[in-house]
């Protein structure tokens, strides 16, 4: 399969890391344009068959297909501002959305496509060295060009996974697994300052547990890597958990009770925990003054 020459709107981490990492796998970056003249020349001094583009008109221009690496609300009037035509391919890079937002392409005759790594991206460094293993949500208007994509995927060391259904679904869970989990983290590493340590050796101690816990996911997967009380049915330790959350962070106590509600149909799956003592810990989680173990 011909590899096409590629072209990049947008130059940050996302699209940098993407530019990058098919370059280095043997796809033509041939031009680079971004609102920050810093960021467009950072990237294509990377590139060795690049050349920085003053507007994104001359990307597609010089590319056949062109990568909007753009926020999510920009993708729609950037696509109508620029002039396409049958020679064309255009993808963007949003989890959130479909090919509506590239219409104003698709019907100047541009193939349109969706190609989200499905990864986190708070740094180029420590993306490009991630990418590798993700998954790459990706749509296509055609067979050809979704052939291509799944290929792109395929050299940058990740799985093609062709989405359909509400893309919206499909990003809430990506933000649930990744960015919540940060939020997570942050809520349980902030209870360490209750027992006088900062909050910085609260992450440290905790990371390793994660670590382990992801592995464990990897391994083995649901319902066996869930451990812990409500894994064990140990509805004393619970009710333990829930007074010293009342007494010293009451702003986490629904928190904690919405995780665990989650995590009874797990434990009730992998056997640890009876009927019984299912029922003793919603009632204690919907009634705490009332449980007890």
């Amino acid at each position: 399969m011909n590899r096409p020459h590629l072209g990049f709107v947008g130059a940050g981490v996302v699209g940098s890391t993407l530019a990058v990492g098919l370059s280095r796998a043997g796809y033509p970056v041939v031009a680079v344009s971004s609102r920050s003249s810093e960021r467009r020349a950072t990237l294509a001094d990377r590139l060795p068959s690049a050349t920085v583009v003053e507007t994104p008109e001359a990307v597609v221009r010089d590319a056949a297909l062109v990568f909007l690496t753009v926020p999510d609300d920009v993708i729609e009037p950037l696509a109508a501002s620029m002039a396409w035509s049958s020679g064309h391919s255009v993808v963007h890079c949003s989890g959130a959305a479909s090919l509506d937002p590239l219409e104003p392409a698709r019907v100047q005759g541009a193939e349109v496509g969706v190609f989200h790594p499905l990864q986190t991206f708070a740094r180029a460094d420590r993306a490009e060295m991630i990418l590798p293993g993700s998954a790459f949500g990706i749509e296509a208007s055609s067979d050809d060009l979704h052939a291509v994509l799944a290929e792109m995927a395929q050299a940058l060391g990740g799985t093609p996974l062709t989405v359909s259904g509400d893309k919206a679904i499909y990003h809430a869970s990506a933000v649930i697994a990744s960015n919540y989990l940060v939020a997570l983290l942050h809520v349980a590493s902030g209870l360490w300052s209750s027992l006088g340590l900062p909050r910085e050796d609260g992450l440290k101690a905790l990371l390793p547990l994660v670590h382990g816990t992801i592995e464990n996911l990897e391994r083995i997967g649901f319902p066996d890597a869930l451990t812990g009380p409500i894994a064990r049915g140990d509805v004393g330790t619970i009710e333990r958990h829930l007074a010293a959350l009342r007494e010293v962070a009451p702003s986490v106590l629904s928190l904690y009770k919405e995780l665990a509600r989650t995590a009874i149909p797990i434990a009730r799956a992998k056997g640890g925990l009876s009927k019984e003592a299912a029922g003793r810990v919603r009632k204690l989680l919907d009634h705490p003054e009332e449980g007890g173990s």
